[in-house]
């Protein structure tokens, strides 16, 4: 009998990326196919596509800092270790950082074409996008130290970073819904 395939090994993590890029190759695919048959309703799908690219990175980023809380209690080099390490690195690369492009993409697009970049609500909103994204990196450069066995940060240190996010997508939903200073 042969032993199934560790989620650890090369081959899950090649599978996963080809997964992955099929993923937004298809969703890629269908936004040039709404931009160029521009229905009625355009407008809603881009609307769409862009909140659920939001929802995936932001499950990424609520998900990662727990990550990160569980990996600093390894032991470096620890089989436990290595496996946060692969769970840390697939999260980044197969869902945030696509995901993110996507929602940027796709929001910018929606900021010039909808709303010509006017409102203050949207500029609130932009700027808290990009203190979301100096997030992002953030939690980038914390998976490679974490490769590296580098220097860690305390338990407790992510654990108040797994709250930015939260806070950020917060006020971010505000600006977008309720839209403050477009009086």
């Amino acid at each position: 009998m042969t032993m199934p395939e560790k989620q650890t090994d090369a081959s899950q993590g090649r599978r996963a990326a080809i997964k992955a890029f099929i993923a937004i190759g298809l969703f890629l695919t269908l936004l040039v196919v709404l931009y160029v048959l521009q229905p009625d309703d355009f407008y809603l799908w881009v609307k769409a596509l862009h909140v659920i690219a939001v929802i995936a990175w932001m499950a990424g980023m609520l998900y990662m800092p727990r990550l990160f809380i569980y990996h600093t209690d390894a032991e470096p080099g620890s089989v436990q270790s290595e496996t946060f390490k692969i769970m840390e690195q697939r999260l980044l690369t197969v869902i945030m950082n696509p995901a993110m492009m996507i929602s940027w993409m796709l929001g910018l697009y929606i900021a010039w074409d909808f709303y010509r970049f006017q409102g203050a609500w949207l500029h609130v909103k932009l700027l808290l996008v990009v203190l979301l994204t100096l997030v992002h990196v953030h939690f980038a450069r914390a998976v490679r130290t974490f490769v590296k066995d580098g220097p860690r940060k305390t338990a407790r240190y992510w654990r108040a970073m797994n709250e930015l996010p939260t806070v950020l997508m917060i006020a971010i939903v505000i600006f977008v819904i309720v839209k403050p200073f477009s009086g």
